[in-house]
């Protein structure tokens, strides 16, 4: 059969349903495969949100996502969604076409060099010289996306080589003897963890994405429900440990809360749990926890250590780990007492500084009661995909997630534009779950163009635009570290009228059902009324504009020097 034929074959192996993509020359022949493939094919407006629903998917499926783009451009508007699954660890394989091999390397029409532009962003890499090895090298490609430290893979197809017959058999089984990550950890550090968290008197268990990826949040629960240990995620780790509960002291970093925060500053022992230690988290390393050993579990040998010395460092799986590490710290029998005084000051800092916000005077919508009530309208139970910015944080802050993969932003990188087409690979992925775009008006102009996705797929995507006619956050560095010079953040003057969109025409004009809510009084009730509405809706929530996003770490300060 055609290496492309073949290629299909191998999805289907793979258990792969869905795939997000856009034709082009050099994958003509990719996409002549697809009319007889019965795969679903989702036609995406650009290739980046192509990516980015792939990286929605496998958020929230935990399954390998698949994306497709030509060469040269397309290709390219593949860097960004590649960066990003690189970052946050997401697996997605990519599949980019290439020109003819006899014009590689003549600047050809429409060709890049895209091996050589992504290989700093990739987990590995593939560019097929031999059509009969495409077959293997697609199913290795899953394996080492899928596997270890979960990331995206790229395979770059010629085009002449994708035509070609090739001797097609079925490819049972993948082994790399330069891959083998490793998954049990070493059962003398993990006792000797457990024996710290024993004597520990003022411990936090420290949650990363890395306990999604591993699907490690039953073992998590376990642990520390059984330790009575404080316990904190990053953006990442939402919803590996269910809030609200009384162990859970929030969200920690820069806009994390001052309980979280204060506790980690405090702390004498800190179990990190597929965290990378990212500035975010840290804030000035040097002043980052000075009273606290590190215990530090990760599947990827290359974090250890590499920001915060780890004391006791344990590589491998999540899951694996937290169970023995559990089974370990029940045989030492701890005295539950030991932590009281420790309770007792957290407490004290829950009750000081909660979370809060104030009803503005003047009967405008305040972004955090728009999170509050998109909860309770949802009964905590949505899958929300957020793009970048306040609307992240304050998503973050006030939306209490119950379960992983609940929660799709773009953590390492920080894409704007992410959060409209990952909703459409998360919807795909979870079609019984509401799914929800929290949003920016700068975001969403990123790639609104995926609203076009939406509609011809049909999904049911409610996008909640919290339009303050700001770049937000970026406003509100202006204002408290650049001394209110604020510079090309306003989205919505010009010569004294609206330059941005009447976003209910632009949604009309993509045949989506469009909703401006500006009162306070009633919003809530509206904003139900389009959420419990059959098809997309999307809602144009005009939100008080100056609102900043409190607590707050100053970029390059410490957790005790929180602001708001």
């Amino acid at each position: 059969m055609r290496a492309v034929d073949a290629l299909m074959e191998c999805l289907k192996a793979e258990g792969v349903e869905v795939v997000f993509g856009y034709p082009g020359g050099a994958n003509l022949p990719t996409y002549d495969a697809f009319v007889d493939a019965g795969i679903h094919h989702v036609l995406v407006r650009n290739e980046a949100g192509g990516g980015h629903a792939a990286e929605g998917y496998a958020k929230v499926t935990g399954k390998v996502g698949v994306a497709f783009g030509t060469s040269g451009p397309g290709a390219t508007n593949l860097v960004t969604p590649i960066v990003d699954a690189m970052m946050d660890s997401v697996p997605v394989v990519f599949f980019t076409g290439q020109v003819r091999t006899e014009l590689l390397g003549t600047d050809g029409f429409q060709e890049a060099d895209t091996i050589g532009i992504t290989m700093p962003a990739v987990k590995h890499s593939f560019m097929i010289t031999d059509p009969r090895e495409l077959p293997r090298i697609i199913h290795e490609a899953f394996h080492i996306a899928g596997t270890g430290r979960p990331g995206p893979v790229v395979i770059d197809l010629p085009q002449d080589l994708s035509k070609v017959d090739i001797p097609y058999e079925p490819v049972t089984d993948v082994h790399l003897p330069g891959y083998q990550p490793r998954t049990t950890g070493n059962a003398k550090q993990i006792r000797q963890a457990a024996r710290a968290l024993a004597a520990a008197r003022r411990p936090v268990i420290y949650a990363g994405g890395g306990v999604v990826a591993a699907g490690a949040s039953d073992e998590l629960r376990r642990l520390v429900r059984g330790g009575r240990f404080p316990v904190t995620t990053t953006l990442m780790g939402l919803g590996t440990y269910p809030a609200p509960d009384d162990l859970w002291l929030g969200m920690l970093g820069m806009h994390g809360t001052r309980a979280a925060n204060y506790a980690m500053d405090e702390a004498d022992l800190i179990c990190a749990i597929g965290a990378r230690f990212d500035d975010r988290i840290t804030g000035k390393l040097s002043e980052f926890a000075p009273r606290a050993k590190f215990i530090h579990i990760d599947v990827d040998p290359a974090e250890i250590s590499k920001n915060i010395p780890a004391h006791i460092p344990i590589v491998g799986d999540a899951k694996q780990i937290l169970a023995r590490l559990d089974a370990e710290y029940t045989a030492q029998d701890a005295d539950a007492s030991r932590l009281d005084a420790w309770w007792q000051r957290i407490h004290t800092w829950q009750e000081r500084h909660p979370l809060r916000w104030e009803p503005a005077a003047d009967g405008q919508i305040k972004p955090q009661q728009v999170i509050e009530a998109i909860h309770r309208i949802t009964g905590g139970d949505a899958i929300l995909s957020s793009d970048v910015g306040q609307h992240q944080m304050w998503a973050a802050q006030f939306y209490d997630f119950p379960e992983p993969r609940r929660w799709v932003n773009s953590g390492g990188l920080g894409t704007m534009g992410f959060g409209l087409p990952a909703a459409i690979g998360a919807q795909l992925g979870d079609r019984d779950r509401t799914t929800v775009v929290i949003t920016g008006d700068g975001s969403i102009q990123m790639n609104i163009q995926e609203l076009a996705t939406i509609r011809q797929e049909n999904l049911p995507v409610k996008v909640v635009v919290l339009n303050n006619g700001y770049l937000g956050m970026v406003r509100q560095w202006q204002e408290l570290f650049w001394q209110e010079r604020y510079s090309h953040v306003d989205m919505n003057t010009y010569g004294g009228e609206e330059a941005s969109p009447d976003f209910v025409k632009l949604a009309d004009a993509y045949g989506i059902r469009g909703v401006r809510l500006t009162e306070a009084a009633t919003f809530e009730d509206d904003l139900r009324a389009a959420f419990e509405a059959e098809g997309p809706a999307f809602i144009d929530v005009r939100v008080v504009r100056d609102e900043k996003v409190y607590p707050m770490i100053p970029a390059g300060e410490a957790a005790r020097d929180m602001v708001g």
